[in-house]
C-alpha cells in the first residue's frame, strides 16, 4: 500500500444490453474493502436471484491486494476472467463488477461469451465514471467536554472528514488522507495539551 493516488469508480454506474436474445446487465460500484465488494456480490444474487448466472469480479486494495472472479457455472475462463481483465486493463482499484445474464436460448460460445461480459463491465465501468482517490486513515480521538470545543476547530479548520458522539466523553471519528494524518494527530495533541486519546483504525 503506497500513500500515492489510486483509481477507482467515482459511483455506481449499469449497463444492460441484449446479445442474441440474452440479456445481460453490468452492475459496478465502489468497495472500500472485501467485504464490501462480497456484500455486493451477494446481494446482486439475491436480487436478480432469477437469473441464469450473475458472475462476480472485483480488485480490493486489501494486505494483500485482493482480486478475485468466478465464471459463475459459465464455460471455465468465458465470464469471470474477461470481466476482471477490464477492471485490470482500467486499472481500477476498490471496485466491484457483477454482471447478470438471462439466457435467451441460443449459445454464444466461448468468445460471444467473454465478449459480452467484457462489454457489460467496460459500459458499466464507464457508466460509473473514474476518479482518482487517495488512500484515507481512519482514527478516533476521545476527550472531555471541555476540550470537544478545540478538537472541532481544529478538525474543522483542516477540512477534515469526521463524526463527533457525545456521551460521557466526546468520540470524534476521523476520516482524513494518509498523508495529513500526522500532522493532524499533532495538532489535536497540542490543541488539547496532550489530553485527548487518539487510537488508530487504520488505513482504507
Amino acid at each position: 500500500m503506497t500513500d500515492e493516488g489510486y483509481r477507482t469508480v467515482a459511483g455506481p454506474g449499469e449497463a444492460r444490453f441484449e446479445v442474441r436474445g440474452s440479456e445481460f446487465i453490468g452492475h459496478v460500484r465502489p468497495a472500500r474493502d472485501v467485504d464490501a465488494a462480497e456484500s455486493f456480490v451477494e446481494r446482486v444474487g439475491e436480487e436478480y436471484a432469477d437469473a441464469t448466472h450473475n458472475v462476480p469480479a472485483y480488485r480490493v486494495r486489501a494486505d494483500p491486494f485482493r482480486e478475485y472472479a468466478s465464471d459463475d457455472g459459465e464455460p471455465s475462463g468465458s465470464a469471470g476472467k474477461p470481466a476482471l481483465n477490464v477492471l485490470q486493463q482500467r486499472e481500477v482499484e476498490n471496485v466491484v463488477a457483477v454482471v447478470t445474464r438471462y439466457y435467451g436460448g441460443t449459445n454464444l460460445g466461448v468468445g460471444g461469451l467473454a465478449r459480452a461480459y467484457s462489454r457489460a463491465v467496460k459500459e458499466g465501468v464507464d457508466d460509473a465514471g473514474v476518479t482518482t482517490e487517495r488512500p484515507h486513515e481512519r482514527f478516533a480521538v476521545a476527550v472531555d467536554y471541555d476540550d470537544s470545543g478545540s478538537v472541532r476547530s481544529v478538525l474543522e479548520s483542516d477540512g477534515a472528514n469526521f463524526e463527533a458522539a457525545y456521551e460521557e466523553r466526546v468520540t470524534f471519528d476521523v476520516r482524513v488522507p494518509v498523508d495529513d494524518a500526522p500532522a493532524l494527530r499533532e495538532r489535536i495533541a497540542s490543541a488539547t495539551s496532550g489530553r485527548a486519546a487518539i487510537e488508530g483504525a487504520g488505513e482504507e
